[in-house]
Formats: C-alpha cells, sequence, structure tokens
C-alpha cells in the first residue's frame, strides 16, 4: 500500500517508516521541516513538508498525490507532561488533526485510516486487578476541567475515524511509551541524579515499547478489523514504583528513594498519571486479530535497549 503518515519523523513514526518500507509498502511522510524532510528521503520514503493542523495547507501540499492509507503518529509530547495543559497541543492533534487528517484521506483516495490513541482513555483511575479490555467505556467525561480535554479529545479522534463512512478505520490504544524515546530519556537522566523518587503508594501502568508500538502499527494496517480499537502494550503490567526501580537499575543508578505520594499533588497531572491510576490493560485481542506479539514482553526485556 502506498501510506500517508502524519508524524513520520516523531518517536514512533521514525521506528514505523522502516518497518512499513521493509513490509513492501510505500511512504509519503509528513514533516514541518527541512531537517525532516532530508531525513525521510535518505530512509526512502516520500517527504511532504505540511504540518496537519492547518487544512487548507494539508490539502494544498497533497493536492494530485494518491495513498491507500493514512496512519496517524503525531504527538507533541517532548517528555514527562507535567500538568494537564502540557498535553492541550496533543489533544488538538487528536481532534483537530484527525479531521484534518481524514479529509487529506479523501483528497487522495485513501480508505484506511490506523489512528493513534491512549489508554488512559478508559479513565486515570483505579481499575482494579482484573484486565481491562477494548469493551471497557472509553473517553468518559469525569467533570475535571483538565480531565475532560483530554477525554474529548480521545473521544473525538476514535470517534471520526471509527465512525467515517467509507473509511476502514482502527484505533490503537497505546500503553506508556518507553524505550529510545523523550520521556524515557528524562526518567533514566533524573535517576542517574537521584533527582526522581519513587511515590509510596503508586499506580500501575502498562507499558509499550516503542518498537512493538511501531509493529503493532504495521499490523493494523495490514490486518486491523474496520470500526475496531485495540489496546497495545506488554504483557506485564507494573507499577509505577517497580518500573522506577527497574529503569534505575538498568542505567546503573542507586534505587530511587521512596516519598510519600502526596508530594506528587504540586504536579497534578503526574500525581493522576503514576498514582491515582491503576490499570492493568489486556493485549489479547491485539494477539488474536492482529497477529501481533511484542518483542518486549515486559519491561525487564525492553529496558536493556537503552
Amino acid at each position: 500500500m502506498r501510506v500517508l503518515l502524519a508524524g513520520a519523523t516523531g518517536t514512533i513514526g521514525s521506528a514505523l517508516v522502516p518497518l512499513l518500507l521493509a513490509a513492501g509498502h510505500e511512504v509519503l511522510g509528513l514533516t514541518r521541516s527541512d531537517r525532516g524532510a532530508g531525513r525521510l528521503a535518505a530512509a526512502g520514503a516520500e517527504p511532504v513538508r505540511v504540518g496537519i493542523m492547518d487544512a487548507g495547507e494539508l490539502l494544498a501540499a497533497l493536492d494530485g498525490r494518491e495513498a491507500d492509507a493514512v496512519i496517524h503518529q503525531a504527538t507533541s509530547i517532548t517528555g514527562m507532561p507535567m500538568f494537564h495543559r502540557s498535553l492541550y497541543a496533543t489533544d488538538a492533534l487528536r481532534d483537530q488533526g484527525t479531521a484534518n487528517l481524514l479529509r487529506a484521506a479523501a483528497l487522495v483516495g485513501a480508505r484506511h485510516f490506523v489512528t493513534q490513541s491512549f489508554y488512559l482513555g478508559y479513565g486515570y483511575r483505579d481499575h482494579g486487578t482484573e484486565p481491562v479490555t477494548e469493551d471497557r467505556p472509553f473517553a468518559t467525561l469525569t467533570g475535571h476541567r483538565g480531565m475532560d480535554v483530554h477525554m474529548r479529545s480521545l473521544r473525538a479522534n476514535e470517534e471520526q475515524v471509527l465512525g467515517t463512512p467509507g473509511v476502514d478505520g482502527v484505533a490503537l490504544r497505546y500503553g506508556m511509551f518507553y524505550g529510545p524515546e523523550p520521556m524515557t530519556r528524562q526518567l533514566a537522566d533524573k535517576t542517574r541524579r537521584g533527582l526522581l523518587p519513587v511515590p509510596r503508594p503508586s499506580g500501575v501502568t502498562s507499558p509499550i515499547h516503542i518498537h512493538d508500538a511501531a509493529t503493532a502499527a504495521v499490523a493494523a494496517l495490514e490486518r486491523g478489523r474496520p470500526g475496531q480499537a485495540y489496546n497495545i502494550c506488554d504483557d506485564e503490567p507494573v507499577e509505577f514504583a517497580d518500573y522506577l526501580s527497574v529503569l534505575a537499575a538498568s542505567v546503573g543508578a542507586a534505587p530511587p528513594r521512596a516519598v510519600p505520594a502526596w508530594v506528587l499533588s504540586a504536579v497534578p497531572y503526574m500525581k493522576a498519571f503514576m498514582v491515582d491510576s491503576r490499570i492493568r490493560l489486556s493485549n489479547a485481542k491485539a494477539k488474536r486479530e492482529l497477529g501481533w506479539q511484542p518483542v518486549y514482553p515486559s519491561i525487564h526485556e525492553g529496558f536493556g535497549t537503552l
């Protein structure tokens, strides 16, 4: 297939381009910079220098081009978000950016559309000990102003992609990214410097290595069932306390010190993410329907790549 890839020079996009090419697909990679265009050309993709937030510019740049599919991997996250406002630019990419890409899909004749979603659309709260599957309520409003900005954007993203007539849409509800990416690097640096304490008690997260996130996107493009969402995560959920301890050991740092969880109240998004949320995501549907399997089943294998 000829694939229009948004976020082609981002963390997942950079891992995804060579996988798509190796699978025999052609890649039209969207990038906003000359440097990004050079990277894409060197990798064997065809660069298109344009962002996705201005619909007019996007459609003009794609006028006369053709594609069979669109993959949306664009975000504005450059590290660990501290406050809700840190995610607002990414929320806009999920909402308006998705709408613009759907217009672009119609212009280039693309029928398939794979979009990046996020596991915490299930809610920043304690989900108990049972695995969270795709049939759980998703992106339910909470009444919290900052949180609901994220929920509305996640809902808009999925509803547009899965519900647009004539589009075979698939949503990938990724777990927490880790590996060779900005947030992991920041956490590793803070751990080495002894600046990253472990909250007690801590929440439970469902990680996903960047490489495995990219292979899931290829599997969804080729085998995803239209109108479906898939959880994409490691096989083993992990408490944040253990996550940070394993990270410290993998980079040769001393074990992080423990602090009471209430200390994170000054950074509300981080507290919601690292303390309040306890979510054990199930990847059984992705394994069953996409034929996908994580190369790194847990952080114990995945952190070895740092």
